[in-house]
């Protein structure tokens, strides 16, 4: 069963609590790594750099399979199906999904000396207005939730308004309109929508603007408040589409122009690296490297490139299938984590709202993160008498559930719930049950034959929901 907060939050915090860098990238498939699958067609050296020094998780699953709710989820503890959001994602002009007074990792940390920044895609909605006036103050917003600092977009780089905003204003006015894009001609992929855009906005020169600005909050850090440990939250605008790398990395990846602005994702992350190697921060920080779902990938470009960007499970991006929200999830804490190690137990993003209060003693409000558990004891390669959690939540873009406790995952309904329309033939009428230690790729339905397994699990699905 899953565990409360106030039932396993132990805090195990080393003498010294150690910075805290979390980069979530936007759309990468547990696939892409080299260090999860050695026959990724896409050169990732940084992220596999990390894995070599630290620890891979191979059972990391995101709380949703799309990115709104998976950020709210990440630094709530807490999964987004239980706020007015059901299904789908905010828009570029939604209001603020964090309810005011909800706690988060920036205001736990906060509370226990951090200096806090955000740098990079925001998503989880702004103000209190629908849609947002971005010509007032953009409140409430990341400095309401706990960050001491943001800079970043309001959503994806294919959902307009395009432009950036520092703390809680916009850095320019939204000036211009931007016609939709399939991006064939701008030597990319996928696309981005119609819609107003300010004069600095290129959605090529997002990316590298995000890491400027995170070396710039690591080097202002030192010079101005070295003595106070740091949580950057970097999460990434890729490579989410549209696809647009930069002309260096064009034709380096065999998976197509993805491949190639995965490339320069990686990139990105090495040179992040290099900055706190370069300000001596390395030994002190503790580095996660992880994607807020799997890869929008479809069937036709495994087929085009034979890259399997999602690994060997099945669906992709927004489906209640592995594919949809299990991903990469790799982190460096020296003196902490023993190099080069893995393991395997079920986890959720969710789970870091625990897990960071546990490394810096610090002190959650009462009755938040109802949805995370310490898994710092896993994070320090500790030999544990019993997981963590065996039981999880999972959910698709439109709204689909499944629970998964042990090695069975139960699906309260068929198809995907998202982006995959094929279903598996056998997906009987009522849902889908999978025993994931005989079949992981979820190619056999055992619905029609384990009736009371299929009972219980609705039964444990229906708990947790109704926590």
């Amino acid at each position: 069963m899953l565990l409360s907060l106030s039932a396993c939050a132990e805090e195990l915090a080393p003498a010294k609590r150690p910075n805290i860098l979390l980069v979530l990238a936007d759309d990468l498939g547990i696939g892409d790594p080299g260090c999860y699958n050695p026959l990724s067609y896409i050169a990732t050296p940084a992220i596999d750099g990390l894995a070599a020094e630290g620890m891979r998780l191979t059972d990391m699953h995101t709380p949703s399979a799309v990115c709104t709710p998976t950020r709210y989820g990440l630094l709530t503890g807490r999964y987004a199906w239980r706020t007015s959001l059901k299904s789908g994602v905010l828009w570029g002009n939604s209001p603020a999904l964090i309810e005011p007074g909800r706690d988060t990792i920036p205001f736990m940390l906060r509370r226990a000396g951090y200096h806090t920044a955000c740098i990079g895609k925001w998503h989880l909605g702004l103000g209190d207005q629908d849609p947002v006036d971005y010509s007032q103050p953009l409140r409430p917003g990341p400095l309401d939730i706990g960050f001491d600092r943001f800079f970043g977009i309001p959503a994806s780089l294919d959902i307009p308004p395009y432009l950036y905003i520092e703390g809680n204003r916009a850095v320019q006015p939204l000036s211009k309109r931007i016609e939709a894009s399939r991006l064939a001609r701008h030597g990319g992929g996928g696309f981005w929508r119609k819609g107003e855009i300010a004069e600095d906005f290129e959605h090529d020169e997002v990316l590298d603007r995000i890491l400027r600005e995170s070396q710039t909050f690591l080097r202002d850090h030192v010079a101005t408040r070295g003595d106070d440990p740091f949580f950057l939250y970097v999460p990434l605008t890729a490579p989410h589409t549209p696809w647009l790398p930069k002309e260096e990395f064009r034709g380096t990846s065999r998976a197509g122009v993805y491949g190639d602005f995965v490339a320069q994702v990686d990139d990105s992350f090495g040179r992040l690296l290099a900055t706190l190697e370069e300000l001596e921060l390395s030994e002190d920080t503790l580095v996660i490297f992880t994607s807020d779902n799997g890869a929008h990938w479809k069937k036709s470009d495994i087929e085009r490139h034979t890259h399997l960007a999602n690994g060997p499970w099945r669906g992709q991006k927004a489906d209640i299938h592995e594919g949809g929200h299990r991903v990469p999830f790799v982190l460096r804490w020296p003196g902490m984590v023993p190099p080069g190690s893995s393991r395997d137990e079920l986890l959720v993003l969710t789970d870091l709202y625990a897990t960071f209060a546990a490394i810096c003693g610090a002190s959650p409000l009462q009755g938040a993160g109802e949805d995370s558990i310490n898994a710092l004891a896993v994070l320090r390669d500790e030999q544990l008498k019993q997981p963590p959690r065996d039981t999880a939540i999972h959910h698709s873009l439109n709204g689909l559930f499944a629970i998964r406790h042990g090695n069975w995952k139960y699906i309260e309904g068929v198809g995907s719930g998202g982006f995959t329309q094929i279903k598996n033939p056998e997906d009987g009428p009522g849902g889908q049950l999978y025993d994931l230690a005989k079949d992981p790729a979820e190619q056999h339905n055992l619905w029609a034959d384990e009736a009371e397994r299929v009972a219980q699990m609705q039964e444990l699905l229906e708990q947790v929901r109704g926590r």
